[in-house]
């Protein structure tokens, strides 16, 4: 397996983590379309411990042929169970698996009422606790084990610099910095200083993450913070295109920092042109993601292709009586029906 650094100089742009939305299907358009890396969604370890082999939990473990290595992220609060889960993924996933990276940045009540996710940022000892664990349990297989966190619990409790350290001191390889806390749930914005400050304080490479809806946001992000690589999240929804855009412009800046030092990010961005999808290409990537969905699903593709479908469309003509549409429909057949009827009435 490759170490993180490896990854990180390869490219540094990943899509990150989202619940719900990236399986295997999304992953595969995001690695296509340019992403570096691509993150599963966050697999609860005491889910894969107590349930059967057909459980939710193994079914976001679903990888493609096309988008390995991935990066399992896993979360759960029990240093046990966490360290013999990752050994487990090890084994099973092999050199489909790039490496296991530790949520401690999910902010919803239902995971942080459980002392999971952002709630370990109240409780530094464990969380290197089980990271210590963890790279105890898979280190000597020779799998990174990295960390997602949050800028704090709340203003009055920042701690994201400590926290870093402290993952780091306990082994964890690498370090994403997320600039919200977690009282702020996904609302507000996202502090960039508090990624340059971590990058300042630790030696493993620090990933940011938030607010990175454009290209010029993520690579202004890697300028700006002087992070080792960036992750996309929302900015991914319906725009895969986003990774193809991001590596045109960071390439552009690189190319141009040559030859001129003092040409700013802004510069290049106005003297750059970005692949822009058409409407028809956006619709064939729609039926593609619907097909990618279908292999891999089968009879649940529907309820997980209704929200892409709406994120491919927003912003064209007539995509609130696309979206509206999209919720009588009762298949997949339906949904074909309804995206060629959509594709003919714009190309009138």
């Amino acid at each position: 397996m490759s170490s993180v650094e490896t990854y990180l100089k390869e490219n540094p742009i990943w899509l990150a983590p989202m619940a719900g939305v990236n399986d295997a299907a999304f992953r595969v358009l995001c690695k296509e379309a340019g992403a570096g890396l691509t993150f599963t969604e966050m697999v609860s370890a005491k889910g894969l411990h107590y349930s059967s082999s057909n459980n939710n939990s193994r079914m976001l473990l679903k990888l493609a042929p096309e988008e390995v290595p991935v990066a399992v992220q896993i979360f759960g609060a029990d240093p046990t169970i966490m360290a013999s889960q990752a050994r487990v993924l090890v084994e099973q996933l092999g050199n489909n698996l790039a490496f296991i990276d530790v949520n401690m940045g999910c902010p919803v009540p239902k995971v942080v009422n459980k002392g999971e996710g952002s709630a370990l940022m109240r409780s530094s000892e464990l969380a290197a606790e089980i990271i210590a664990a963890i790279v105890e349990a898979v280190g000597g297989l020779g799998t990174c084990v990295t960390a997602k966190f949050r800028r704090g619990w709340d203003e009055e409790s920042e701690n994201t610099v400590a926290f870093a350290q402290t993952l780091e001191a306990a082994g964890a390889s690498a370090l994403t910095v997320h600039g919200r806390f977690r009282s702020q749930f996904y609302r507000g914005v996202s502090e960039r200083s508090v990624i340059a400050r971590v990058k300042e304080h630790v030696a493993v490479p620090v990933i940011g993450s938030g607010d990175v809806l454009t290209a010029y946001d993520a690579v202004s992000m890697l300028v700006e913070t002087g992070a080792d690589g960036v992750m996309i999240a929302r900015g991914a929804q319906g725009n895969p295109w986003i990774f193809t855009q991001s590596a045109e412009l960071l390439s552009a800046y690189r190319t141009e920092q040559k030859l001129n030092p003092t040409v700013t990010l802004e510069e290049v961005s106005r003297a750059t042109t970005l692949t822009t999808p058409t409407y028809r290409e956006r619709f064939d990537m729609m039926r593609r993601h619907a097909q990618l969905i279908e292999r891999y699903f089968g009879g649940k593709s529907l309820v997980r292709m209704r929200k892409h479908a709406i994120w491919y469309c927003a912003g064209l003509p007539g995509a609130s009586f696309f979206r509206h549409e999209i919720n009588s429909i009762s298949s997949m057949e339906d949904l074909t029906k309804l995206i060629d009827a959509y594709d003919t009435y714009l190309s009138r």
